[in-house]
């Protein structure tokens, strides 16, 4: 249907001003950047044209202005105008990783406590950080008995060395709800302590998960 048949408040521009941008599809929103169609095609059929031509927004986002070009009614000024608007959303997104603090063990506890807090079995996360100390993601990498977790330290960087870390904080709960330090919990730490120090990627910290509270190894004076 050609745009200007549509019902005045079934338009994207319309339907923004009134409902915001955030009701709004992927193509309604990219319709109102392009302005207008082209001969027998409205620029809601462009949209949609172009986001299955790229097939997601990350490879729409990352297009170059001649590859936008490929596409049948888009010149240069329209494929301009869209790097030009992707370009802001994409600086955005930088920003908005900068400015991210660094993950600390209050907050490591936080992001996994009510997975661990009420396990049957001692499990151990490995929480991966980036060189400012930012988070990357948590994997899970070993899963014990009722009083233990068996790990090799390969378990614990294979993810690291994965993901590119440059430090990171190990987890892992006592079923008991009791979060002392065993003998074992520090072996373990010492152990991957020395070899963090080898792989050039640092134990930051290890966190004991009780029921509702933790014991940090590092802050304990463990290491």
């Amino acid at each position: 249907m050609i745009l200007r048949h549509l019902p005045k408040m079934e338009r994207p521009r319309e339907r923004l001003i009134c409902y915001g941008a955030e009701s709004l599809s992927l193509s309604e929103l990219l319709a109102i950047l392009l302005v207008t169609g082209t001969r027998g095609k409205s620029v809601v059929e462009l949209a949609h044209e172009i986001l299955s031509h790229f097939g997601s927004i990350e490879k729409l986002l990352q297009a170059s202005v001649s590859e936008l070009c490929e596409i049948k009614g888009v010149g240069q000024a329209k494929a301009i105008q869209l790097k030009a608007a992707f370009g802001i959303t994409l600086k955005l997104s930088q920003l908005k990783r900068e400015v991210k603090a660094a993950m600390t063990s209050v907050e490591a506890y936080n992001l996994v406590k009510d997975d661990l807090s009420r396990q049957a079995q001692e499990i151990l996360v490995v929480i991966l950080k980036d060189i400012k100390g930012r988070l990357i993601t948590h994997e899970k990498v070993s899963v014990g008995t009722l009083s233990e977790v068996l790990v090799h330290p390969r378990e614990v960087f294979y993810p690291a060395v994965r993901h590119k870390a440059s430090s990171f904080i190990l987890a892992h709960n006592h079923p008991s709800g009791d979060p002392t330090p065993s003998e074992a919990d520090v072996a373990l730490t010492l152990h991957l302590l020395k070899s963090s120090r080898v792989m050039g990627i640092g134990l930051e910290d290890h966190l004991i998960i009780g029921f509702d509270r933790f014991v940090s190894l590092k802050e304990s004076g463990y290491f």
